[in-house]
């Protein structure tokens, strides 16, 4: 396996980790399909769809997978983990009954639509022994591995604030859940790139001491957010102010990370999701790399000079799951780290009242 992809092979003599995918749209599809097949620890054994047209697309890319109707239908396939990458507001649902026939749990993120659904899930995993863990890909963003390591080495000094955001233009009246569903059922801009930021800050900077936030519903055809602000002060007294939006027609900075020896500034996406969608392999060598152009830029005005974007690794966390499946170490994303980020979103909507 390319090592650029940052994958280790399976263990001579090891058995592949059977997988079954709940779920096929976007994120069963892009975000987990592909890096479960390029990763040598894990036989994608089957999907969960019942959808004609994502059933094919299934069997095409993944030769040999069975496709089921039903969640339910995975419990006689000897499954060693399920991944839930259905919409929202099944999440904690269909986690709980996986869990409870008998398998390890990926959970895409949010983990649940209340902080009380994600502790009770997380009660229940304990309480069961099982492996539960959330994928909460957006750690392993090569923007975010980049600033993470400049603050980790001080190139940056001591960080006051931090700046994030996701600002992806959508059109009115998309298809999809996520278009139809309001904040309740888990659909809304906060709830759909609210759990990404929040835990990159959290995960950067600790936990937070206040939240402040601005929620707003621009188009009024929309059934739920679709513009955010929210900022948080930490314990250790670092800002971080948090953008989410599909109504910017011109986004700001990707980040913009603030010290008292320089900043650290960057535009753009991380590449992975489209390579992913458009079928580029994990395993390419060009696989989560930028090019030069995109690079972001380091230091004080303009003297301000090109930082090389670290390269992405969403396959990390594949990786280190095996691991911990295995018992030879922890899992990628605990579980409560979401939890807390859920924690933060629910705060900021007491913070913003009613929208």
């Amino acid at each position: 396996m390319s090592a650029a992809a940052g994958q280790q092979p399976r263990e001579v003599g090891r058995p592949r980790l059977r997988v079954g995918i709940v779920g096929y749209g976007l994120a069963g599809r892009v975000f987990h399909a592909p890096l479960v097949a390029a990763d040598d620890s894990y036989e994608l054994a089957a999907v969960v769809t019942r959808d004609g047209d994502r059933a094919e697309q299934a069997r095409t890319s993944h030769p040999g997978v069975e496709v089921v109707p039903q969640a339910g239908d995975l419990d006689a396939l000897g499954l060693d983990l399920v991944i839930v990458a259905t919409p929202n507001a099944t999440h904690a649902e269909v986690a709980a009954d996986a869990l409870r026939a008998g398998s390890a749990v990926v959970v895409d993120k949010p983990v649940a639509t209340t902080a009380s659904s994600a502790r009770e899930l997380i009660e229940l995993a304990e309480s069961l022994g099982r492996t539960l863990t959330v994928y909460q890909n957006r750690r392993w963003d090569g923007d975010f591995l980049t600033a993470s390591r400049l603050v980790r080495d001080g190139t940056l000094g001591d960080v006051h604030s931090f700046e994030s955001r996701f600002e992806p233009w959508k059109t009115a009246n998309r298809a999809g859940w996520k278009s139809s569903a309001t904040a309740a059922e888990g659909g809304g801009v906060l709830f759909d790139l609210g759990p990404h930021l929040v835990d990159q800050a959290l995960h950067l900077f600790g936990p937070v001491l206040d939240v402040h936030a601005e929620i707003a519903r621009r188009r009024p055809s929309g059934a739920a957010d679709d513009d955010v602000f929210v900022s948080l002060r930490h314990e250790n007294g670092v800002r971080s102010r948090l953008w989410m939006s599909h109504v910017d027609a011109q986004p700001g900075p990707r980040l913009r990370v603030l010290g008292t020896s320089g900043a650290y500034v960057v535009d753009g996406l991380d590449p992975q999701e489209a390579q992913l969608a458009s079928g580029t392999s994990p395993r390419d060598p060009g696989y989560g790399r930028v090019p030069d152009e995109r690079h972001g830029l380091v230091g004080i005005g303009g003297d301000a000079r090109r930082e090389p974007t670290d390269q992405g690794r969403y396959p990390l966390f594949y990786e280190q799951l095996a691991r911990a499946l295995r018992g030879t170490g922890p899992v990628p994303v605990d579980p409560r780290d979401s939890l807390a980020a859920l924690e933060v979103i629910e705060a900021a909507r007491e913070s913003a009242g009613p929208a």
